[in-house]
């Protein structure tokens, strides 16, 4: 069954865990795109000064201000070890890029009301329900 995800995407805040600056990994390419679609981008990567021409931050925690959506790119069995900082920050939304699962991060974040996406690009749904 698919969800209806329309209502996500008027949300405009995002915090891009594991955000990449080599533009040819979906974890650049994907936050990126969503840049161009007037979306606030914030890349979380504690290993770069910039991506996208945004200040990087090391963690959730370090970003002033709310979030929207976490969008996770790192691996399903990593994801677990970023659940105190998500819940810290309280997003609306914790997305998992297409190919990131953890059913026990969407029991725990959908426990503290964030509503969960696995397995699913948000470009791609973004293009489906929103148009490119």
């Amino acid at each position: 069954m698919r969800r209806d995800l329309s209502w996500v995407f008027s949300l405009k805040t995002i915090a891009v865990v594991g955000a990449s600056t080599n533009v040819n990994k979906p974890a650049h390419s994907v936050p990126q795109y969503l840049k161009e679609k007037g979306y606030t981008i914030i890349p979380v990567n504690p290993n770069a000064d910039q991506i996208f021409g945004e200040k990087c931050y090391s963690n959730l925690r370090d970003i002033p201000g709310s979030i929207d959506i976490v969008q996770m790119f790192r691996p399903s069995e990593e994801i677990t070890n970023f659940m105190a900082d998500i819940l810290a920050v309280s997003p609306t939304v914790l997305w998992m890029q297409l190919g990131i699962e953890s059913e026990e991060a969407r029991k725990e974040a959908e426990a503290h009301g964030i509503f969960v996406v696995m397995n699913r690009c948000m470009m791609v749904e973004h293009r489906i329900l929103v148009g490119d």
